[in-house]
């Protein structure tokens, strides 16, 4: 075996349970993905059990990683993921004139989403609570927002960020034009 190829094999624990990292799973989603048992998809990434080729086919399908790539010993780490503008999911009609650009990848819903929002001149932004815990994060980008949540308003400026609870009725609307900010919410 050519130095090369241990250097690959030594690299492949590792860089299985980046791409399973990455991917958001656990070992138990990789196996049902796979059809690898949960026990060897451990064994390989601590790097205690070689795969076959048929078992590596298995897991780069189910992990959605390059199997050529994964294998590269000059590979320089996980790519560049482009989502192109037209292509970012929306969510429009959650209150009134207001879009909401989903940023976050989809496995992240539900634990820490990311949002660009969009308000129209009076538009608004009405949410019933979310898990007890939740927080929301908003940095307003342009123009001014008013934040309502727990009895309490605010008015946030451009440049500036409110921090409030999201598991009580909150809102977001716009004052004086339309606004645009960048809206993190936080499960506990």
């Amino acid at each position: 075996m050519t130095d090369d190829a241990d250097d690959i094999l030594k690299m492949l624990p590792a860089r299985l349970k980046e791409a399973r990292r990455g991917q958001g799973l656990s070992l138990d989603a990789v196996a049902r993905l796979s059809g690898v048992s949960r026990s060897m998809v451990s064994q390989i990434e601590r790097g205690e059990s070689s795969p076959t080729i048929a078992t590596l086919w298995n897991l780069t399908r189910a992990l959605q990683v390059d199997f050529a790539g994964l294998l590269d010993a000059g590979g320089a780490g996980p790519g560049i993921e482009i989502l192109r503008a037209a292509d970012v999911p929306t969510i429009d009609n959650r209150g009134r004139s207001c879009r909401l650009r989903i940023l976050s990848p989809p496995e992240e819903a539900g634990r820490h989403e990311v949002y660009d929002l969009i308000l129209g001149p009076d538009g608004a932004l009405v949410s019933q609570p979310h898990a007890r815990g939740a927080r929301e994060h908003l940095t307003v980008l342009e123009g001014c927002i008013e934040v309502l949540a727990s009895d309490r308003c605010e008015t946030v400026r451009a440049g500036d960020t409110a921090r409030y609870p999201a598991d009580v009725p909150h809102a977001l609307r716009a004052l004086g034009g339309p606004a645009r900010g960048f809206l993190v919410v936080q499960d506990a």
